[in-house]
């Protein structure tokens, strides 16, 4: 189940707001200025689909998006607990960072923890299955995997390059709660 939670950034066990209903989450991060969808398969992907089958059940979806916002690229990457990078992995992901492009995932099963520093506030948003967040160009924020990661997802890029991380050197990341 999808879930928001917000904290101040001086009181990190305690949140200010919280909710499972992903309108309710989806009304939060929008005045924000984040995007969070939910997108639905246009057919069964079956037991452990390949990258090829995933972008084709979620094409109709990539194609509006593309439209509104001009992508170029997209792809299909997933993490499981038996990966071998899965530490370093983690580890480098839960460090806060901006991009100088949007970061957009659609979570197409499992989990993943993104954590947006915006306005004083902590944002901690738990995407799963048929999530889409879309974390504006500059916000900083961090992501957890969790120990044992377990998830799909459709990335989509501004840049045919993907991912760069521009990590803050801001230590708030390790003050607030985590994945198991």
């Amino acid at each position: 189940m999808s879930e928001l939670t917000i904290y101040t950034e001086t009181e990190t066990t305690v949140p200010v707001w919280h909710s499972t209903d992903p309108e309710a989450i989806r009304e939060q991060l929008n005045a924000r200025g984040v995007r969070f969808e939910r997108w639905e398969a246009n057919r069964e992907l079956g037991e452990n689909p390949d990258a090829e089958t995933v972008i084709n059940a979620y094409q109709h979806a990539i194609d509006r998006l593309v439209a509104e916002k001009g992508y170029q690229s997209w792809d299909v990457i997933s993490m499981r607990a038996d990966n071998p990078q899965k530490e370093a992995l983690r580890s480098k992901f839960l460090a806060e960072h901006t991009h100088g492009e949007d970061e957009v995932r659609f979570f197409v099963e499992g989990a993943g923890l993104f954590c947006l520093h915006l306005e004083g506030r902590v944002y901690q948003i738990l995407c799963e299955k048929n999530d889409l967040i879309s974390v504006p160009a500059g916000t900083p924020h961090w992501f957890d995997m969790g120990s044992n990661p377990h998830f799909t997802a459709i990335r989509i890029f501004d840049n045919p390059e993907g991912w760069i991380a521009n990590f803050t050197g801001d230590p708030i990341a390790v003050t607030y709660p985590r994945l198991p």
